[in-house]
């Protein structure tokens, strides 16, 4: 049996840790670029993985070496990072589409970034903690995966709304510079 009160904690908890995180980030650049309900199919499968195993290891999670994980998640910020800045600018505003726009082909990229970028993240252990304490999987889950898919899809129709009215070279140095930011943050916090 599902308990809302548990679901409705856990949502609220999962939704507010997760809306600053990076996940809005991904959803807002991939939402740019590809068709929405593809990008959102991927990241919602990924993160019903993510779901699964952080309840399933309850709290098993908690303890892994902080440290590697902020350092890890700070070099692949700072690659991120790096590889848009690299990036050639457009000759135009407008966005040039993706040769392959597939299904299979977006799905899978939105459910491998988010896949990677989110293990071992803030709302994984917190879920994973949430599970061992009220020991109601199902709600605690079901609460989860609500609030990180809500958290998505908030960031993949910004996305949209936002490439009607800033040009796609401006979203791209800007999502760069706070994915830098994060990097050297994540990096700061493994150090220190």
């Amino acid at each position: 049996m599902i308990s809302l009160s548990v679901t409705a904690l856990v949502f609220g908890v999962v939704f507010l840790a997760e809306l600053p995180d990076k996940t809005a980030l991904a959803g807002l650049v991939l939402g740019t670029r590809y068709r929405a309900s593809y990008v959102f199919a991927g990241v919602a499968a990924a993160f019903a993985v993510h779901v699964v195993l952080a309840v399933a290891a309850g709290s098993v999670l908690t303890l892994a070496p902080q440290r590697l994980v902020q350092a890890i998640t700070g070099v692949l910020f700072l690659g991120g990072a790096a590889m848009l800045l690299m990036k050639k600018d457009e000759d135009d505003d407008e966005v040039k589409a993706p040769r392959d726009q597939s299904f299979w082909r977006v799905s899978g990229a939105g459910f491998m970034l988010i896949l990677v970028a989110e293990f071992g993240d803030l709302t994984q252990i917190m879920t994973a903690n949430l599970a061992a304490r009220y020991d109601d999987p199902l709600s605690v889950g079901l609460g989860a995966v609500l609030a990180l898919w809500a958290v998505a899809g908030l960031g993949i129709v910004g996305g949209k709304a936002l490439m009607k009215r800033v040009p796609l070279a401006l979203i791209t140095k800007i999502a760069a510079l706070l994915m830098l930011g994060l990097g050297l943050w994540s990096l700061y916090e493994a150090v220190a």
